[in-house]
């Protein structure tokens, strides 16, 4: 695969030089941000019940398969992830532990503020709603540049390494991880499709504003032998 300049000025850094490379407040603040606003995406997916999202499919149907909890298999799926990581050269960061440990909790959080809609038309809100705002938290706390979520770091890793778009690259991930799910027997709906195809481009969208320009300590953002939910 050749190797391309970053997305939007993704910096290629390690955890310790994330830490290192200025507007750091700012950052944080971006990234726990982010991540609750993810967790609210999940709460409005979950509580539409118009369709759970690709990965979500993919979880409920390899729980059909395995001796795990749905959450069991989360955390296998995410482990798993990060081991693709490897040949990427993706870097993890603080970013990447605050995902594993944090989403959980504030998805728990906004489900428990969110009411089931009644009508299908409100229900419909929030799946475009979920769909939306899991671009958005995506983008904000990526573009904090504190290390990816483990699935997140996957698309942008894939991204640098092959040259295609944020958007054609995460449409391609949540597309296949979508088909394997189905194949072991996941429940789908039409806010899965939606979701599947709407969040790469609302995601490019968001990067475009929302990546934290960085000035690496080494006195450039990209290193070309390696790369950076």
């Amino acid at each position: 695969m050749k190797t391309t300049t970053p997305p939007f000025g993704l910096a290629n850094l390690g955890p310790i030089a994330q830490l290192r490379a200025g507007r750091l407040p700012e950052r944080l603040l971006r990234l726990l941000l982010g991540l609750w606003l993810y967790g609210l995406a999940i709460a409005l997916m979950i509580e539409g019940a118009v369709g759970a999202s690709p990965w979500d499919v993919f979880h409920l149907g390899a729980s059909l398969h395995l001796p795990l909890s749905f959450g069991m298999v989360m955390i296998v799926t995410a482990v798993a992830v990060l081991l693709a990581w490897i040949p990427l050269r993706q870097m993890p960061g603080l970013g990447t532990v605050a995902n594993t440990l944090l989403l959980g909790p504030f998805a728990d959080v906004n489900l428990a503020l969110l009411g089931a809609p009644d009508s299908l038309p409100l229900r419909c809100a929030y799946l475009l709603g979920g769909v939306l705002v899991c671009a958005l938290a995506t983008a904000l706390y990526v573009g904090a540049q504190l290390g990816p979520g483990p699935r997140d770091g996957l698309m942008t890793g894939l991204s640098r390494r092959t040259g295609w778009s944020i958007r054609r690259v995460r449409t391609v991930i949540e597309v296949a991880v979508l088909i394997v799910g189905v194949l072991l027997g996941g429940t789908v709906g039409v806010g899965t499709v939606v979701f599947a195809l709407g969040v790469g481009p609302a995601t490019q969208f968001f990067l475009r504003y929302l990546v934290v320009r960085l000035d690496a300590p080494t006195g450039r953002v990209d290193q070309p032998a390696g790369e950076t939910r």
